[in-house]
């Protein structure tokens, strides 16, 4: 492309237009470069467009040979950088922030190796973009000190309930581990506390109030909601589990479910009970997951992601209480229906929990006592029932 010819602005040294077109209005106006000399060597660079506003200090002016001869004087005494200078900072830039491994950057990897975890979709989705991105998005693990971890801790804990303040700090560490993992970046230089929270909660329904949800169910007529719920009745199973349940999971011959990339680690089996055969057999089959969501403008089916208001709304018909969790809630039930029998030990219960130790395990040990002691009741009543015969004989004898 040939030069365009430049017309020296007349009174101000240096300084030089070239006619041209307004890229924004399509109207005249002139293209302003400077020329000039510094530690012996020249110079030209493209300052600006009489129809563009010139940057700060002087954004109300439009760009003009006079603010034109201003740039080129602190140009020439070293106070501004040649445009050449400029360049090679914002390519060194990029260069750098390429290799530089932020939060944000490291989670939309993390994200992209784990797509197929259909609780990060709306669970780590949600704490990060809320509460991570903003306070730690843009710097890497090294730059994050524990004063800033504090700031957001105290802040969400005014408003947040403490498993969530947890989870969103575990998310962080989450996301850090993996980019250690993978050498992308270094480690935190200090360790994350976690606020220390209250797992052993259990919940449990009285035979009224289990009879109230079964009736709510019924009359339900969601496709999905009510099966969902006694699915985690039937099974103990999670919400993530069943979400990802296929019907290629369920072998009906041998009576097994196959939990999908479970919580505690590694795919697991769970015996497939008869009120749980009973349930799915009664399914359609509307696609390859068993609790079928809406399919795409294409036909194609995803796993769930959320039930909530489904199953929250036969909750609210069945008048059970606001604080029992309509999903999780009922895998409880399970777990204790299974502890008060009496007929279960708890190793066997940790496994069909899918519980990765004991701990979690323990919170219906309880249960299991109480079980044990009734137990130890019956023994009681066989030898007070020996003593009340004895007393027969001997006060017949005594006659």
């Amino acid at each position: 492309m040939a030069r365009q010819k430049r017309i020296a602005a007349e009174g101000f040294k240096g300084v030089f237009l070239v006619a041209s077109v307004s890229p924004a209005s399509g109207e005249p106006d002139h293209i302003i470069y400077i020329r000039y000399k510094r530690d012996g060597k020249l110079y030209e660079d493209k300052v600006g467009r009489t129809s563009e506003k010139a940057p700060k200090p002087n954004h109300k002016k439009y760009w003009s040979p006079f603010l034109a001869s201003l740039v080129r004087a602190d140009k020439i005494r070293g106070r501004a950088p040649t445009n050449s200078e400029i360049r090679a900072a914002e390519q060194a830039a990029k260069e750098s922030e390429s290799g530089r491994w932020t939060i944000s950057k490291l989670w939309k990897e993390y994200r992209a190796n784990n797509e197929d975890k259909a609780r990060i979709a709306i669970t780590d989705d949600y704490r990060f973009s809320m509460y991570i991105d903003p306070a730690f998005g843009s710097k890497t693990p090294s730059e994050i000190d524990p004063l800033s971890v504090d700031r957001l801790r105290v802040k969400m804990s005014k408003t947040r309930k403490p498993a969530t303040v947890h989870n969103t700090l575990e998310l962080l560490r989450r996301i850090i581990n993996f980019g250690v993992n993978r050498n992308l970046c270094p480690p935190l230089p200090f360790k994350l506390e976690l606020p220390k929270l209250n797992n052993h909660r259990t919940e449990d329904l009285t035979p009224d109030q289990l009879q109230d949800l079964l009736d709510a169910i019924e009359k339900d007529k969601h496709p999905v909601a009510g099966p969902m719920m006694l699915c985690a009745l039937y099974t103990g199973m999670r919400r993530g589990e069943m979400f990802k349940l296929e019907w290629s999971d369920l072998d009906f011959d041998r009576g097994f479910i196959r939990l999908r990339d479970p919580k505690g680690g590694k795919d697991q089996t769970i015996p497939m009970n008869a009120q749980a055969r009973k349930l799915l057999e009664s399914m359609p089959k509307v696609c390859q997951f068993v609790f079928a969501g809406r399919p795409d403008k294409n036909g194609n089916y995803a796993p769930r992601t959320r039930i909530a208001d489904q199953v929250n709304k036969i909750k609210k018909a069945a008048g059970l209480p606001k604080d029992f969790r309509a999903l999780h809630g009922l895998r409880h039930v399970y777990a204790s229906m299974l502890a008060s029998s009496g007929k279960v030990d708890m190793y066997t219960l940790q496994k069909l929990m899918t519980h990765k130790s004991a701990d979690m395990t323990q919170r219906y040990a309880h249960l299991r006592d109480e079980s044990l002691t009734r137990a130890g009741q019956v023994v009681d009543d066989i030898f007070n029932g020996l003593a009340e015969e004895q007393n027969k004989v001997v006060s017949i004898n005594g006659k």
